[in-house]
């Protein structure tokens, strides 16, 4: 009798599976460039309980969030514009212009990538308005 592998392990290939690659945020606005300066990846995770919103805020660089669970929409806030994003998806954020983040019936949590540099703040929030961290 062969030696013979489950059937579970014989396919055990990497699956590779692209999200997103654009050059330009959910809405369109183009990312022309990174910021100057040292190089500086930031990994933040985060929780949003269902029925709440981020405060308005802008980014100084390009970042990307991707849905690990729930829905979230992000609002522009000079056009009102929305996208919304489920688990297993990826958006591009927009740079310095005003958004939030809300959730609706379900809780969210995504994991964000910022691609900035040394002493650079991840987020920024409008005049008024609570740091979004």
């Amino acid at each position: 009798m062969k030696d013979e592998k489950p059937a579970r392990e014989a396919n055990r290939e990497p699956v590779h599976e692209q999200v997103l690659q654009s050059g330009a945020a959910w809405n369109g606005q183009a990312y022309n460039a990174y910021p100057v300066g040292k190089p500086q990846i930031t990994v933040m995770r985060m929780s949003l309980p269902a029925h709440s919103e981020l405060p308005w805020h802008t980014h100084p660089m390009p970042n990307t969030a991707y849905l690990l669970s729930g829905e979230l929409t992000i609002e522009d806030k000079a056009s009102g514009a929305t996208h919304s994003v489920k688990a297993g998806e990826a958006i591009n954020e927009t740079l310095d212009s005003a958004h939030r983040g809300y959730t609706r019936d379900q809780p969210a949590e995504l994991v964000i990538f910022y691609a900035g540099v040394e002493g650079q703040p991840l987020s920024v929030p409008l005049p008024g308005e609570a740091s979004e961290f």
